[in-house]
């Protein structure tokens, strides 16, 4: 997830870079996409498949590559990353990057030709090489957060529809933004959050809604835990080869390069991320935003608590090592996000009984009594969007035109409660926030932690 773009080639403040631009610019051999021969694809005609490029090859790219290429009429042409290729990701054995990941795409269609060759994947360090090519129907952005603004917009403009990894944003602002281009260009938004298309927590959240727990009183967002990092006196380290660090940080503040800043770590820095409020938080707290019907709203009132731990001053790390804070939505229900490791989940409590999802049992509802976990949801009652596949749900829309289970309003909610939880912890006071203007009420420091500024020349 180490993707960015070169800030010594075409801005974007200079127009759209179109396919023949970018080769008169840049001198490169952009080519139509080699068609991998009907025995891949079945009854899929190549009028009838989506061309998809992977824009970012680290860490969450070994689950959303292969979910692409198992799609019958989805063909990945490209892929793109900073990183050529190394270790360093989430687990030593992880070899990733752009090189590995044109590999992968290249062997898994080469096994399904008679030849047994392919090589019909191209590789690039810079997306907006990628969103220069005709030929490229959608993108699956798989960027560090404090990119998914900027290649989100500029891939709406460039006309790709988007996959857009949790969390979709950075800041509140970067996804008012994001919003912005995707309505305004017609475009089709899937965000990450494949829990919704989890039938469990699907189950789970049907008997939230059809009051199969009574009225719904508290809702807590379970995640887990970080380390505090490479220590006070942390050394800078030299930027690997084939690394370009600095088109890495892109939109970031300079920094001082150090391996646990980049790669799979960058999350635990609030340059780039928000810790694990934004990592597997985004998960659980869109499951509770899905339960709760409020894909169009928030909380009204976010605090701190006692129960968050930072790292000590010095430390690399800058994100919450332990998270506690208390939300409460108008209605009265009380939101809570706290870290309880191992795994993460989302509890509903109610006035007649519970039910939690965590990722340690994902067979089934964990509820209150049997009677809870057994019960059957009539057809005249709720019935929420099926999605047993959020890959396949996000193709589908691309082709219906119609939104996808995760659209992009609903992206920007769940990413929000992150955020100002976030905010909460680090102002630790309590803040009264209007969730139809997105402003804080009466507290100037904590709108100024809205947006984020750039570094130039990177400018939405």
């Amino acid at each position: 997830m180490s993707t960015t773009f070169n800030s010594n080639t075409t801005r974007f403040g200079s127009g759209r870079l179109t396919r023949r631009r970018f080769l008169g610019v840049a001198g490169a051999a952009v080519t139509a996409p080699a068609i991998v021969p009907s025995s891949v694809f079945g009854a899929n005609a190549p009028s009838n498949r989506i061309n998809v490029a992977l824009i970012g090859c680290g860490n969450q790219s070994r689950v959303d590559l292969p979910s692409m290429l198992r799609q019958p009429d989805a063909q990945v042409i490209a892929v793109c990353d900073v990183n050529r290729g190394s270790d360093g990701y989430a687990r030593p054995e992880h070899f990733l990057g752009r090189e590995p990941a044109q590999k992968k795409v290249n062997d898994y269609y080469a096994a399904k030709t008679r030849s047994g060759t392919y090589n019909g994947c191209d590789a690039y360090s810079d997306f907006r090489d990628v969103l220069a090519r005709d030929d490229v129907d959608a993108v699956m952005i798989v960027l560090p957060d404090h990119w998914h603004a900027l290649a989100t917009i500029k891939a709406c403009e460039a006309g790709k529809d988007v996959y857009c990894q949790k969390p979709m944003s950075l800041t509140i602002h970067d996804g008012q933004q994001m919003i912005k281009a995707v309505r305004e260009h017609k475009r089709i938004l899937q965000t990450g959050s494949q829990y919704r298309s989890n039938a469990v927590v699907r189950r789970m959240c049907e008997l939230v809604r059809n009051g199969r727990i009574g009225e719904v009183k508290r809702v807590v967002s379970i995640i887990n835990g970080s380390g505090s990092g490479p220590g006070p006196g942390w050394k800078e380290m030299p930027v690997p080869d084939g690394f370009d660090y600095d088109m890495w940080l892109g939109p970031a503040p300079d920094a001082r390069y150090h391996i646990d800043r980049c790669l799979y770590r960058f999350r635990f820095h609030l340059d780039y991320s928000g810790g694990q409020v934004t990592n597997t938080g985004a998960h659980s707290t869109d499951i509770v935003q899905w339960a709760l019907g409020m894909d169009g709203t928030g909380p009204v009132e976010f605090e701190g608590q006692e129960g968050t731990v930072w790292p000590p001053s010095g430390h690399l790390y800058t994100t919450a090592m332990k998270t506690d804070f208390r939300a409460r939505y108008a209605n009265g229900i009380e939101f809570v996000c706290r870290t309880q490791d191992p795994g993460f989940g989302a509890r509903f409590e109610g006035t007649e009984g519970w039910v939690q999802f965590t990722v340690n049992n994902m067979r089934e509802v964990e509820a209150s009594s049997e009677a809870i976990k057994t019960t059957v949801i009539g057809p005249d009652e709720i019935h929420l969007q099926v999605s047993n596949n959020h890959y396949r749900n996000f193709l589908d829309s691309v082709k219906s035109r119609k939104d996808p289970i995760e659209p992009v309003e609903a992206g920007h909610r769940t990413a929000s409660i992150c955020h100002l939880g976030n905010i909460a912890m680090q102002l630790k006071r309590k803040l009264q926030w209007d969730p139809e203007k997105e402003v804080f009420r009466n507290d100037d420091e904590a709108n100024k932690m809205l947006r984020r500024p750039y570094r130039k020349p990177w400018q939405i």
